[in-house]
């Protein structure tokens, strides 16, 4: 028989969401609405991306998926100063969750985990090997990332270990859909652009999705080694 293989939700979702980019560019006024939005960010001067780091920390704390905040930070601040934002506010956020299950809401967190039998594996390994294996599910995520913090809080890794891993492991990801953002804000500004700075956008998306693929692809890998991604 030969072996199951996991639906490739990652690149789906980097093709639905540049093809609904897309879309929304041709059918809705985006470029008036995202220069608007832009323009009040700017107004608001560092206050904005408090505000939006803020947003972005507690919708991920109350299990509200990141993907579209992240893909949101690369249209409204572009792909440097929204790659850098979100990877400060998704450590935040990561650094919460950990603390309140540690700490705060320790048995509810428990009740959770008991509903995902494959936290236990999770748990073993983190066990034996600790961060390692903290930064190997964050390349290759097996559990939501809004739900995965208040698991880790719950199996014997520490602290500033599992802060620094989850920061770096992050960053690939954080990069591929912060950039799908800043791609969707170049497509909204789509007449400013000569055919060759286009062709250069799409290559370093390209490489950028490619680059993530393989390193999430590699980790799993590992994490099969482990009897974790089984």
């Amino acid at each position: 028989m030969a072996p199951r293989r996991d639906f490739p939700w990652r690149p789906a979702l980097i093709v639905a969401a540049v093809v609904g980019l897309t879309v929304l560019t041709r059918l809705l006024p985006a470029e008036r609405w995202l220069t608007a939005l832009q323009h009040w960010v700017e107004r608001l001067g560092p206050w904005g991306y408090l505000a939006y780091g803020a947003v972005y920390v507690v919708a991920t704390l109350l299990l509200v998926p990141g993907a579209l905040l992240t893909i949101g930070a690369g249209l409204v601040f572009g792909a440097v100063r929204g790659t850098a934002l979100v990877l400060l506010s998704a450590t935040a956020s990561a650094a919460f969750g950990f603390l309140i299950a540690r700490h705060l809401a320790r048995a509810r967190v428990e009740r959770w985990a008991q509903k995902h039998e494959r936290f236990r594996a999770i748990d073993a390994a983190i066990t034996e090997q600790g961060w390692k294996v903290v930064a190997l599910l964050r390349l290759s995520p097996l559990v939501p990332f809004s739900l995965s913090n208040y698991l880790y809080g719950l199996s014997a890794v520490s602290f500033w270990p599992y802060v620094l891993a989850s920061s770096a492991a992050m960053l690939p990801g954080t990069l591929l859909y912060v950039s799908l953002g800043a791609a969707g804000r170049a497509a909204v500004a789509g007449g400013q652009r000569r055919p060759v700075e286009w062709v250069l956008l799409g290559a370093g998306l390209l490489a950028t999705a490619v680059a993530t693929f393989l390193v999430g692809r590699a980790a799993k890998r590992e994490l099969t080694k482990r009897h974790v991604a089984d």
